[in-house]
């Protein structure tokens, strides 16, 4: 009696596992954007808002292929958000509490979507976006965004911030049919690059320094930072700090012996807004008086967007504006 009641169960089994195939092999086929493209190009979100014309974008995690001028972004990166506002790209979605003075009016247009390093999929999910691009702070994030919705990392090396940033600049053009656009940006920062690096020439050499309640630390050329010596040109004071994605703890006495020409400062107490001294305050010692860099008024301070919004195209004009217009006094 047992084997005869097991028989149709068993042929139910089986059925469904067949059919189970079926549904299998007919998902891989609706979902293949593009058959030539590699293995990892295709999304492993939710490809259903994937719709007509798509373009392949080059990404940190390799080539990805995504819709073509989506109608609904939502952005986790500063340096993205900066690069589209400065290309007129409407965008959904965005954290909206990051400190960054010319994205304010954007920023108070969008949806609040969490923070660069915690995102509200509740409030996601509502807005349903057909591209999410994270970087940097938010990339750890990837998988849990990627489920949601078509998603590209867009972090870059941390070792050529204006390179990178160039073409990321370059990759948002095409993705948004902005490339008129996006090619005039990249001839006004090359040419200010151009003009920045003539005015460095012969201005001596430089430190990086970030204040960060009350405490310094010093970048090298191969940090998040190291743009001002590699591409501005202006030679490191210290050519022995290691690379460190939160620099080397200094002291007083360190920016005292070292003796720069020039100081360059990143004030990040500042910059997300915590309370506390200034770097202007933290840095007017009697240690640092005594250097070159101080007497002589040779102290530029970055603008927050160069520790926020780092690459982005209106981040890199302004601090090289500013540096060069501070080497050519």
């Amino acid at each position: 009696m047992l084997k005869l009641c097991c028989k149709p169960l068993v042929l139910s089994v089986l059925a469904l596992s067949l059919l189970s195939a079926c549904g299998e092999k007919k998902g891989d086929n609706s979902n293949a954007v593009n058959a030539s493209a590699p293995a990892h190009a295709t999304h492993s979100a939710s490809t259903d808002v994937v719709n007509g014309p798509t373009i392949t974008i080059n990404t940190a995690r390799g080539p990805m292929v995504v819709p073509q001028n989506p109608a609904k972004v939502v952005v986790f990166d500063m340096a993205t958000l900066d690069d589209l506002q400065a290309l007129q790209v409407p965008v959904s979605g965005a954290p909206q509490k990051v400190l960054v003075p010319y994205l304010q009016d954007t920023l108070k247009s969008v949806s609040n979507v969490g923070t660069l390093f915690e995102p509200d999929l509740e409030a996601l999910n509502a807005l349903k976006p057909q591209l999410v691009i994270i970087a940097g702070r938010s990339a750890p994030k990837y998988d849990e965004l990627s489920a949601l919705a078509p998603t590209i990392d867009m972090s870059d090396s941390g070792q050529d911030l204006i390179g990178d940033g160039l073409k990321r600049l370059d990759s948002y053009g095409k993705l948004f049919k902005k490339e008129s656009a996006a090619q005039k940006l990249r001839e006004d920062i090359q040419n200010l690059l151009s003009e920045t690096q003539q005015t460095a020439k012969g201005k001596g050499n430089g430190l990086i320094l970030m204040v960060n309640a009350g405490k310094l630390s010093a970048f090298g050329s191969a940090s998040r930072f190291g743009w001002i010596h590699t591409q501005v040109g202006i030679p490191a004071a210290d050519s022995h700090i290691p690379a460190s994605p939160h620099g080397q703890s200094v002291s007083f006495e360190y920016v005292q012996k070292t003796d720069p020409d020039w100081i360059f400062v990143i004030d990040r107490t500042a910059a997300i807004g915590e309370e506390g001294k200034t770097a202007q305050a933290v840095l007017d010692n009697d240690l640092v008086r005594q250097s070159k860099a101080w007497k002589k008024g040779h102290i530029i301070y970055l603008s927050s967007a160069a520790y926020l919004a780092a690459g982005g195209v209106q981040q890199i004009k302004t601090d090289l504006t500013n540096i060069k217009a501070a080497l050519a006094k």
